[in-house]
């Protein structure tokens, strides 16, 4: 597990960007924490009692920790009279403003893009949502509900069973979206000098994956059924029984197929005329796999992993996310860093990708509720005085 690193702040990508990010739960946050991992100056804009992420308990009990390392945070009563001075400074200061809440509630708080927009017009404004713009955009939204609707549920679920994926896959590649309108938003901004209103969506990120499904039946005119249920385009692509646990090995050309057998000594499979390809052995599937399988509960899974990785074929054991903390890739390369939330610490994964081998960082840990408010009133321009009676007043929290 990688502990908290040295590496510069001023080596990392987005330095210099200042965003506002008013987001809650998994699609906002991820959309934030991706542009605070590369560099930018993320503030956190929290209720004065702290976003209720914080004390969400079962399958959302981790989101907080997750989601907001590398990120500060100032607690504003959004809804208090006093507190607009605050935000207004807030949104001319920044160069991104993220957020996910429900149809048209920034807009009627008084922050909405044309508001934000009018007190800066270089501002990139990124609306988070159930659904762009049309039929259903006033309807509110869940990773879970568009899963469903979507279509993603059925695919992923054995016929008749509609079960979601096993992560906030909607929630988490919908603010990745986000980023990618974000950065393009400000490399437009560098031209023109105006800044962007971007939008995603969960509906429509739900739409974007299943479209390979779509592109299936339209353009290769194969059947739609769910993915436990599919017709493999290869000849073994599939989950095996060892003697001590069970195997993913999937291979996906003749001459993986060749080296998989040698190694194996599955002499009799390759050289059976009838598997001498793969279409022939996508074909031969029902009688081939209870061979094949039958070869493969013989070994251990020590043993398939250290011929497949002679074999230099695809392979993967099944695990739990925990088996990840003990993984030798992973911490080898900095792919588990060090989270501490009040105390408690956890081995979490990096950004999945590096820029010029540099390696990713917790520069700052999850912050306490407003543990950044008094440092931003006075950047923001308030006096002293006037922070005085915003706490006092209950418009702002944290320690001052």
């Amino acid at each position: 597990m990688k502990h908290n690193s040295d590496t510069s702040k001023t080596e990392l990508p987005l330095v210099g960007v200042k965003v506002l990010d008013f987001g809650h739960t998994v699609m906002a946050p991820t959309c934030g924490l991706i542009l605070a991992d590369l560099g930018a100056t993320v503030v956190r804009i929290e209720r004065t009692e702290g976003d209720p992420t914080r004390s969400l308990s079962g399958f959302g009990s981790g989101f907080f920790g997750y989601l907001n390392r590398n990120k500060e945070s100032v607690a504003v009563d959004l809804k208090n009279p006093q507190s607009r001075p605050i935000l207004e400074n807030a949104i001319q200061w920044a160069d991104v403003l993220i957020e996910n809440f429900g149809p048209d509630v920034m807009t009627r708080l008084g922050y909405g893009y044309a508001d934000a927009s009018a007190l800066n017009e270089r501002l990139v404004y990124c609306s988070l949502k159930g659904f762009l713009p049309g039929p259903y955009e006033t309807r509110t939204a869940l990773d879970e509900v568009v899963q469903m609707m979507g279509g993603l549920a059925y695919m992923t679920g054995p016929a008749g069973r509609p079960i979601r994926a096993g992560a906030s896959i909607v929630d988490m590649t919908g603010g990745m979206f986000g980023v990618i309108g974000i950065m393009a938003a400000l490399r437009a901004r560098e031209q023109s000098g105006r800044g962007a209103l971007v939008t995603s969506a969960l509906y429509e990120t739900t739409a974007f994956l299943v479209g390979q499904h779509m592109a299936m039946v339209q353009l290769g005119g194969t059947e739609l059924v769910p993915m436990p249920d599919r017709t493999q385009a290869w000849g073994v692509y599939d989950l095996c029984q060892c003697s001590d646990g069970q195997m993913f090995i999937g291979l996906t050309s003749d001459a993986q197929w060749l080296r998989f057998c040698s190694e194996f000594g599955l002499d009799e499979l390759r050289d059976d005329p009838r598997l001498a390809t793969n279409t022939a052995r996508t074909a031969a599937r029902s009688w081939m796999l209870p061979r094949f399988n039958k070869a493969m509960s013989a070994f251990s899974m020590a043993q398939v992993e250290a011929r497949c990785i002679r074999a230099q074929v695809p392979f993967g054991p099944v695990r739990t996310p925990l088996d990840l903390l003990d993984d030798e890739h992973l911490g080898a390369n900095g792919s588990l860093l060090d989270v501490c939330v009040d105390g408690k610490h956890a081995a979490l994964p990096a950004m999945p990708f590096r820029i010029n081998e540099q390696e990713p960082a917790v520069r700052l840990q999850p912050q306490r509720v407003g543990a950044q408010t008094a440092k931003y009133l006075e950047t923001w321009g308030l006096s002293a005085a006037d922070a005085r009676d915003l706490f006092a007043s209950g418009a702002v929290a944290g320690p001052h």
